[in-house]
C-alpha cells in the first residue's frame, strides 16, 4: 500500500464520519421542532390566562402589616399514667402560643458578650 491509498482511505472514513454528524444534526434538530410543536399544542388547550380586571387587587384597607410578638413554647400537657391518651384534636396547631409579655427583652451593656468576642460573658 502506498501513501495515496492511505490518504484515500482515510479522506473516505472522514467523509462517512462528516456524513454521520450531519444526519445526527439533522435528527436533533427535528426533535426539537417536534418538541417546540408540541408544546404549542399542548399551550393551546390550555385555560386562557386571566385579563387584567381579573387579577388580585388591594384590599381597601391597603396592604396587610406583618404582626409582631413574643412568642413562648406551648407545652404538651401532663396526663398521669393511669389517665388516657392525648387525642391529636387535643393538641394546638403550632408549637408556639402569644406570651404573656410582650416587652422585647433589651440588651444590657456589659452582661454579655457575642461568642468569640473576647468579653467576659454573662457577669
Amino acid at each position: 500500500m502506498n501513501t495515496a491509498t492511505l490518504v484515500q482511505l482515510a479522506a473516505d472514513n472522514h467523509r462517512w464520519a462528516v456524513l454521520a454528524a450531519f444526519l445526527g444534526g439533522i435528527i436533533v434538530a427535528g426533535a426539537l421542532v417536534w418538541a417546540v410543536r408540541a408544546g404549542m399544542r399542548y399551550m393551546d388547550q390550555e385555560s386562557p390566562r386571566p385579563q387584567p380586571d381579573e387579577q388580585p387587587r388591594l384590599p381597601d384597607g391597603g396592604a396587610v402589616r406583618e404582626m409582631r410578638e413574643m412568642r413562648e413554647p406551648d407545652e404538651i400537657p401532663l396526663t398521669p399514667r393511669s389517665g388516657s391518651r392525648l387525642m391529636p384534636y387535643e393538641l394546638h396547631h403550632a408549637s408556639t402560643k402569644t406570651g404573656k409579655d410582650q416587652q422585647r427583652k433589651r440588651w444590657l451593656p456589659g452582661s454579655s458578650g457575642a461568642f468569640g468576642s473576647g468579653g467576659p460573658g454573662h457577669v
